[in-house]
């Protein structure tokens, strides 16, 4: 299993929500045949399988909890790939404030890479080579 971390802490937090709501849901959910990486492999051999690119939430939840509810199901291989899971990423006032800085630190560099760059073509073009005539040259 290769999906991302992200993904795999997404699922994870659905299915503790999910089994601390539902007192059904959770004895399947203790089962100890049953793993958090073999969850993600069965989804991802799912989507693959599917052959679409997106899928709302709650497809893919529906089919964490098929997952759990079925005692014999054939996980598939293990898929090494990417997940993209959308998020909204809350930053506490000390990261917003360090991203600032980070930003600043960027913008400074970028605008002194670009000022260097603009004097050393400026003294490239006031190197002028004179060429000094020779006694043939007349």
């Amino acid at each position: 299993m290769k999906g991302t971390e992200h993904f795999k802490k997404t699922i994870q937090a659905f299915l503790e929500q999910r089994a601390a709501e539902d007192e059904l849901f959770a004895v399947n959910y203790r089962n100890p045949a049953k793993n958090i990486d073999d969850c993600i492999t069965y989804i991802l051999n799912y989507v693959q399988k599917s052959g679409c690119n997106g899928f709302s939430d709650e497809e893919i939840f529906g089919q964490v909890i098929h997952f759990h509810d079925e005692a014999n199901i054939e996980v598939g291989k293990p898929i090494d790939c990417k997940v993209v899971v959308n998020h909204h990423v809350e930053l506490t006032e000390e990261e917003k404030a360090q991203a600032r800085r980070d930003a600043i630190k960027r913008a400074e560099d970028e605008a002194y890479a670009k000022l260097k760059q603009q004097r050393e073509k400026a003294t490239a073009k006031r190197t002028v080579t004179i060429q000094q005539p020779s006694l043939f040259d007349f």
